[in-house]
């Protein structure tokens, strides 16, 4: 993919997407986020790196609803999260996040276009639109030629291009990467990433990306530094 991916672009000067405030969370007597707090813009890209066990995916779950924090507050598109209920945050996560996982977590018994329609179904998108949107993010991943393929018939490569797609098409405000690239190999991880940062860009979705590579930090504005459940630096990215 020939593309210009720095991440050097000028951010709006608008509130942020994301406003996390001296977040906890522990289990069975553990620590395992001790006061993390950081914002997060519309079409920012901030990639979330530390040693293993030290929070950052405990992180993700509790900024895409999966967990609740303890204690602290995390506010998307101006509502704090601990704030709603059970079903109001479920409404929120098929509404406004978008999540992509190490192990692309396709329905097998799905064809690669209803894999990307779902979460358009999930919200009673009309079957038209979702066809006409559904389609034109297959063609921006380069894969309408896949449209009727189950995914145990594509590369990694393309199921992880299929859960990028999957995951934008609600259009969401966040967009949430845990070890995208972990699970393929340097070619593939590095058309994943340029995937990432285009759609990014051109849909001005927000970006956090947890990861353990330098690599796919390249493509982010900043590198939040985490251990022991808490950000202790913040760098710009190489």
């Amino acid at each position: 993919m020939d593309m210009d991916v720095s991440p050097s672009v000028t951010l709006p000067n608008t509130a942020p997407v994301v406003r996390v405030s001296r977040v906890t969370k522990s289990y069975q007597m553990r620590q395992v986020l001790n006061g993390v707090s950081f914002n997060l813009a519309a079409g920012e890209r901030v990639a979330l790196v530390g040693p293993s066990g030290c929070g950052k995916t405990t992180l993700l779950n509790c900024l895409g609803g999966v967990d609740r924090a303890d204690g602290g507050s995390i506010e998307l598109n101006g509502l704090l999260l601990e704030n709603l209920s059970s079903d109001d945050l479920a409404a929120m996560r098929r509404q406004s996040i978008g999540t992509v996982f190490q192990f692309f977590h396709l329905l097998p018994t799905l064809s690669v276009f209803e894999n990307v329609e779902l979460p358009l179904q999930l919200l009673n998108v009309p079957v038209r639109e979702r066809r006409e949107r559904g389609m034109e993010l297959l063609r921006r991943v380069k894969l309408t030629h896949r449209a009727d393929a189950l995914p145990t018939q594509l590369s990694g490569g393309e199921m992880q291009r299929v859960a990028i797609a999957r995951a934008l098409a609600h259009r969401p405000n966040l967009l949430l990467a845990d070890e995208p690239t972990g699970n393929l190999d340097s070619v593939n991880g590095e058309n994943i990433l340029d995937l990432l940062a285009e759609l990014s860009n051109d849909f001005h979705t927000a970006l956090l990306m947890v990861t353990h590579s330098t690599e796919a930090a390249r493509i982010c504005h900043r590198v939040l530094h985490m251990r022991d459940g808490t950000i202790v630096n913040e760098t710009p990215a190489a």
